[in-house]
């Protein structure tokens, strides 16, 4: 369905069938992209099976050797830290299959603050795609995966937070962070994230019902904020849609 603000709404059946039409999406986006696809993957649980998917049962659909992957945000940790978001994707993803050269980590192990891993994070990104300035008609990514958390922080970009207001940078470094883990942060900003052919929130599970009502009537929350030059789509379950939003 479509809501006002051409933002698309796909309702999937359970989380298993989300995470399906996740995949089946993300490499719809890669077969787009013949040259150098470009995807930015989100850590947390939301998108877990989608990536269990992908390592497996849709593998040799992936043309390995060309993608090249990074993340909308990490914690201020070592890779090998059970907290490290692409430590973690790589485990059960990428290692073994992406080239190392096409995983683009931000550096949060080793540097000295959030501010200078978001500042290299920069520097990578800007190598990539050959400029230091976004064109709107020449995405940066083909797709950005979005996660919801229970505040409505996207990424780590929290309500409230400076970060949110930050335009001439493509990374900032968080401090703080507003839900647990309380680690320090590093995240990629509003024009960065919307430098992409499409925007796909993976939202699953009753408990977030009531963040996505809020999201869709119109608050001032970070994931309501996010959106792509493109396509903006969010892929919920049955038990996350409010009654309102599937009236619409």
């Amino acid at each position: 369905m479509k809501v006002g603000d051409r933002r698309q709404i796909v309702v999937a059946a359970d989380a298993e069938a989300l995470a399906r039409l996740a995949a089946q999406r993300l490499i719809a986006r890669i077969e787009l992209h013949r040259e150098r696809p470009a995807i930015c993957l989100t850590g947390g649980s939301g998108p877990q099976r989608m990536f269990e998917l992908l390592a497996t049962e849709f593998a040799d659909r992936i043309p390995w050797a060309r993608v090249h992957w990074f993340i909308s945000d990490e914690r201020f940790v070592p890779f090998d830290d059970p907290l490290s978001n692409m430590g973690t994707i790589r485990r059960v993803l990428l290692d073994g299959r992406a080239p190392p050269d096409n995983i683009h980590a931000i550096p949060a192990g080793d540097s000295a603050s959030p501010d200078e891993a978001a500042q290299r994070c920069e520097r990578d990104l800007q190598t990539f795609y050959g400029a230091t300035a976004l064109d709107p008609a020449r995405p940066l990514f083909d797709l950005v995966l979005g996660g919801v958390g229970p505040d409505g922080h996207t990424a780590s970009l929290f309500p409230g937070w400076p970060q949110l207001e930050v335009t001439d940078r493509w990374a900032a470094g968080v401090d703080t962070a507003h839900v647990a883990p309380f680690v320090p942060r590093i995240t990629l900003t509003f024009p960065a994230l919307a430098s992409c052919s499409e925007m796909l929130f993976l939202v699953h599970g009753a408990a977030k019902r009531e963040i996505v009502g809020r999201i869709f009537a119109g608050a001032d929350l970070p994931a309501g904020r996010a959106r792509s030059n493109g396509e903006t789509t969010w892929l919920i379950t049955e038990d996350a849609l409010p009654e309102a939003v599937r009236d619409r």
